[in-house]
């Protein structure tokens, strides 16, 4: 599958979130860092996102792994824009990594 095949569906499916559960907040250039939808009760749904493919996007544009993961601390996973402010999934194997 091409690229602009993979930002078409991606297009598509974040479009079809926001039927089913209105306007999404996302991250401008990180669609396909993009892990899911979390569903909370009582709360508004969000947009999640794979953190480590967002810290890898952060390598990948030029930034050194400890720059990296300051910089989506403090701009991405620290910010708040509100309820829908997206959430970064951590996965059992990041944390092993990291011990």
């Amino acid at each position: 599958m091409n690229q602009g095949t993979d930002t078409t569906k991606r297009t598509e499916w974040l479009n079809d979130l926001s039927d089913r559960y209105g306007e999404m907040l996302v991250m401008d250039g990180y669609d396909d860092c993009i892990a899911g939808v979390c569903v909370r009760h009582g709360q508004e749904p969000v947009i999640i996102y794979d953190q480590s493919k967002v810290l890898a996007r952060l390598v990948e544009d030029g930034m050194t792994e400890d720059e990296a993961e300051e910089f989506h601390e403090f701009n991405q996973a620290g910010a708040w824009v509100g309820e829908r402010t997206p959430a970064f999934l951590i996965t059992p194997e990041q944390i092993e990594r990291d011990v």
